[in-house]
């Protein structure tokens, strides 16, 4: 049985609205006249996302709610369990009781396993992981970043990033190219799925929280 540490630690995001206050004209000045040559000022608005990119996006389906269009236009729980691929994924996030959390105002980075990811762990372990909420919350946070919904450039630009579990992930580029996470311990497959409340990675092993122990060595 693994120990969970006391109390999970969650990042909460901090907005704050800055009000801008014209001034008011000085008495007795007179009225402001029409300027043709004034610039108007403008909102430039962010560039858009790149498209996801990866050796899985292929396999994605290319229509409906799974898809990178329908996966945008639902919070994040929502949209892995529209997706085929990611539906053990959705299950132990429901297991876990984190779907409202993950549906939440956001934003978030997930790094998704895939179900093929699930299958690699023994089954005996995947059982014991599912039936301990305690545990499998401690490995699902683990794969999320909160407060920010970041591409794969800002990753490597970073070079590490901290969970809500609390412990750092670290990322490198791998020999072909695509994100490898704390060293080889996963390999991103699909980066930059977006959905309406986080940036999502889908990746080809699930993480491990360093505490985890014994459980390091089975994965």
């Amino acid at each position: 049985m693994i120990t969970r540490p006391t109390g999970t630690r969650y990042v909460t995001a901090l907005f704050t609205l800055g009000v801008v206050t014209a001034a008011a004209p000085t008495l007795g000045a007179a009225a402001p006249q029409d300027d043709p040559s004034a610039v108007t000022s403008t909102t430039t608005a962010p560039p858009p996302a790149p498209p996801p990119q990866g050796p899985f996006c292929s396999a994605i389906p290319p229509a409906g709610e799974g898809s990178f269009e329908g996966m945008a236009n639902d919070a994040v729980a929502t949209a892995a369990s529209n997706n085929p691929y990611l539906t053990t994924l959705s299950a132990a996030v429901q297991a876990a009781g984190l779907v409202d959390t993950l549906n939440g105002p956001g934003p978030f980075t997930i790094f998704a396993p895939s179900n093929e990811a699930f299958a690699a762990v023994p089954q005996e372990d995947l059982d014991a992981i599912l039936a301990d909420t305690g545990q499998l919350t401690d490995i699902l946070t683990f794969h999320v970043v909160a407060g920010q919904a970041l591409t794969a450039a800002d990753l490597i630009a970073a070079g590490e990033v901290t969970t809500i579990q609390g412990s750092p992930l670290t990322f490198t580029t791998g020999a072909e190219g695509w994100l490898t996470i704390n060293g080889t311990a996963a390999n991103v497959i699909c980066a930059g799925i977006q959905t309406a409340n986080a940036t999502v990675f889908v990746i080809d092993r699930l993480l491990v929280p360093p505490m985890a122990g014994d459980l390091v060595e089975v994965l």
